[in-house]
């Protein structure tokens, strides 16, 4: 064997891309240890908020379907945590989550398998009408505390500050579902979403299952949205019918475009912007908060359609320069067509 061709096939995987992956998983390891409470307090919502905007880019963005009835299903994951996390299992929160995903992944799949009939305007109304009934139907049962909620009992944190260690919990549940979709994102799975997100029919002439995409869509993005709901009931520390209304399904899509929703790093930025521009706007005036969700989303559309991901994929990919767009790069020569 080529001494030589082995060393290059091991240092192949080594990108730069990997390198600063490395760089920052290490920092948000370290964080929790050099910084005050509130604002571990404050990256640990991030987390929460960008598991459930990354639940809103894989149905629009990679899929197509837009849906404003995510808060459902974060309720869905909220009140299962709520539940699991209470009886004071071993691993409460990480077994909560897997019960969670497949709960919600069920009801997503029927709600795709619904949403296979409507077209896209339609589709919007039947998901902001399911984000309007949540918390009516929240208070309608017992095993949810009606009006009043549940209250969440996170136990004893091990050896660490109870902050540190619900920070580092939602870390840990955060990357393993970010490393799991980029790994199913890897496989012939985004070629599909993306194919019938383009174009249907195009898509399903070149042999796509449209329906079985979408419904497949629908089911991952409901599953990671209860996750992420399993982790808000265990930071917060109580869920109630109250928390999941409409405008909190707002938020997250709004997250999810100012993020930008067909990357997956996007749902980081944009979960920051869910926790960090309403408290900077409330110090100012606590009228603020709204008028700066919607010029940051006018502006973004109009300005940056990718969001600030895609924004810093257009300048890497014009070699620096972010006046270059790829659809302006001058294409190969064409060969005349004999």
């Amino acid at each position: 064997m080529n001494p030589t061709n082995t060393a290059t096939r091991f240092r192949g995987p080594v990108t730069v891309k990997t390198v600063v992956q490395v760089v920052v998983l290490v920092a948000l390891i370290a964080f929790p240890f050099v910084s005050a409470p509130f604002q571990v307090h404050q990256m640990t919502e991030v987390i929460v908020y960008a598991l459930m905007v990354l639940s809103v880019n894989v149905l629009t963005g990679f899929a197509g379907p837009i849906s404003l009835g995510q808060n459902f299903f974060v309720a869905i994951g909220a009140y299962t945590g709520a539940l699991v996390i209470n009886t004071g299992i071993p691993f409460a929160v990480p077994v909560a989550g897997v019960v969670a995903f497949v709960i919600a992944g069920v009801v997503g799949l029927l709600v795709g398998i619904c949403a296979l009939r409507l077209t896209d305007v339609y589709l919007v109304l039947v998901t902001v009408a399911l984000g309007v009934l949540t918390p009516i139907l929240i208070k309608r049962f017992d095993f949810t505390g009606g009006s009043e909620g549940l209250a969440v009992n996170p136990g004893q944190a091990p050896m660490l500050a109870q902050d540190q260690w619900t920070y580092l919990v939602c870390l840990g549940v955060g990357v393993v579902v970010f490393l799991a979709l980029g790994y199913a994102l890897r496989r012939p799975w985004r070629l599909k979403l993306t194919a019938v997100r383009d174009n249907e029919l195009a898509a399903s002439a070149i042999g796509i299952n449209v329906a079985r995409t979408k419904v497949g869509a629908f089911a991952v993005s409901s599953g990671i949205a209860a996750v992420a709901g399993v982790l808000y009931a265990y930071v917060v520390g109580l869920v109630a019918a109250e928390a999941f209304t409409l405008l909190f399904a707002i938020n997250i899509v709004v997250g999810s475009v100012i993020g930008g929703s067909k990357t997956l790093w996007g749902a980081l930025i944009g979960g920051a912007f869910i926790v960090f521009v309403p408290e900077w706007t409330s110090s100012i005036n606590e009228a603020m908060g709204g008028v700066v969700y919607g010029v940051a989303v006018i502006l973004v559309v109009i300005l940056i359609p990718g969001g600030f991901s895609g924004l810093a994929a257009r300048f890497r990919r014009s070699g620096g320069n972010p006046s270059t767009s790829p659809h302006t790069a001058p294409s190969p020569t064409k060969q005349p067509i004999k």
